[in-house]
Parts: C-alpha cells; sequence; structure tokens
C-alpha cells in the first residue's frame, strides 16, 4: 500500500514537471518565432488604368482651364472671340492664310486700308483693325439689330453681340440673309462652323458703348 502511494506520488510530480517544461518551451518558442516574423504588404506590380469617361474629364478640364475669365462687356467679348478664332495669338495664320490674333483674310484687311504685309508683327494695329471692323458691322447691322434683338431663331436667341460675332464669321451679308430668312439661309466657314453657333456662343455681351461707322479710320502710327 505504501508503494503504490509512494509510485502516485512519483507519477504526479512526474506529470507536474513534464507540464512545466512544455509550458517554458512554448514560451521560448513564442519569443524567438512570433517576435521575429514581421508582415510585409505585397505589392502588386501594376499601374491604375483610368476610364474612358475619366479620361474625357481630364481632357475636359485643361481645356476648360485654357479658357480666360471675361466679364460680359467689350473687352471680354474681343477677348473671348480671339480665342476661338487664335488662342488669342497675334502670329498665328491658319490653313487658310487667315491672319492674327482675330484671324483677319486679306481682303478685309485691304477694305479697312491695311496692308497685310507686317500684320502678324503688329498687335496693336491688330486691335485697331478689329474695332474698326467691328464699328464698320456694326453700321451695315444696325438695322437688322435694331429689329432682331431678343427673338429666337432656330433655337437661338438673337443678340447684338451674337449678330456682330457672326458677322466677323460669316461678313455682314451672310447674317443678313441668315435673319431676313429666319434661318432658312444660312452658311458654314471652311472649318464647318456655322452661323448660329456664333450667334450662340456670344450673345449677351455688352457693346453699347461701340458707335456704328460707315467708313472707321484706323490710326496705323
Amino acid at each position: 500500500m505504501k508503494k503504490f502511494i509512494s509510485l502516485n506520488i512519483k507519477g504526479l510530480f512526474f506529470i507536474g514537471l513534464l507540464f512545466v517544461l512544455v509550458s517554458f518551451a512554448n514560451n521560448m518558442l513564442d519569443e524567438h518565432t512570433i517576435n521575429t516574423v514581421s508582415i510585409k504588404p505585397v505589392v502588386h506590380h501594376y499601374q491604375y488604368v483610368p476610364t474612358q469617361v475619366e479620361l474625357q474629364k481630364q481632357n475636359l478640364n485643361k481645356e476648360i482651364a485654357k479658357i480666360p475669365f471675361v466679364e460680359k462687356d467689350f473687352v471680354g467679348f474681343k477677348e473671348a472671340l480671339a480665342f476661338k478664332e487664335s488662342q488669342g495669338k497675334y502670329d498665328r495664320v491658319n490653313t487658310l492664310g487667315y491672319l492674327g490674333k482675330y484671324q483677319f483674310g486679306k481682303s478685309t484687311l485691304r477694305e479697312l486700308k491695311i496692308n497685310p504685309k507686317g500684320f502678324l508683327k503688329k498687335p496693336l494695329l491688330q486691335e485697331k483693325a478689329f474695332l474698326a471692323n467691328l464699328e464698320k458691322n456694326k453700321w451695315i447691322l444696325r438695322k437688322e439689330i435694331k429689329k432682331y434683338n431678343g427673338k429666337w431663331i432656330n433655337g437661338v436667341k438673337i443678340t447684338e453681340s451674337g449678330i456682330l460675332a457672326a458677322a466677323h464669321l460669316g461678313g455682314a451679308g451672310a447674317v443678313q440673309q441668315f435673319l431676313w430668312s429666319y434661318g432658312k439661309k444660312t452658311m458654314k466657314d471652311a472649318y464647318g462652323t456655322r452661323i448660329e453657333h456664333y450667334l450662340r456662343k456670344f450673345s449677351g455681351y455688352d457693346l453699347s458703348d461701340i458707335k456704328p461707322k460707315k467708313s472707321p479710320l484706323i490710326d496705323l502710327e
């Protein structure tokens, strides 16, 4: 009986010792294994590809950023028109030979008694030519401005500034034909831009300070 009890005590002691050793080994394993493991992020070697819609929005924002902010007055009118014509560049010549910031044809310059030679190198003369041509078109179209201002033709509200911008595009005669026919007789330039586009795009500017002149004089100095 005493021998049996002695064996049980030794067995319990052995089991307890074994438990202590296993626990100690686990702790050592945790310290030397877990603490040395570092989790590194997975790096994927590819770039994000934007969608077609996102690309279109990016391009649209870039285009919008290029357009200068202008007031609805004469200065705003001429700068907006110049941006449309040449992006405001005095030395621009298009594929049809139109010249300068406002893209004048040589025949129009000669009507204004301006020599096309050297015109690109004279920014001040280009500004004077634009004003003179605007005054002349306002005189030619004075009756149409009075009669059609505020009316709607082909879904476009007719305004003085729109009429004068359209005259810059296609000439006063083409604008008269368009207005007299209530849009049935229209025209477009060599690049496909229609009179209606200029009537709409450049509407609502205040050009009341521009006086109509039959034969405007230009100081060539």
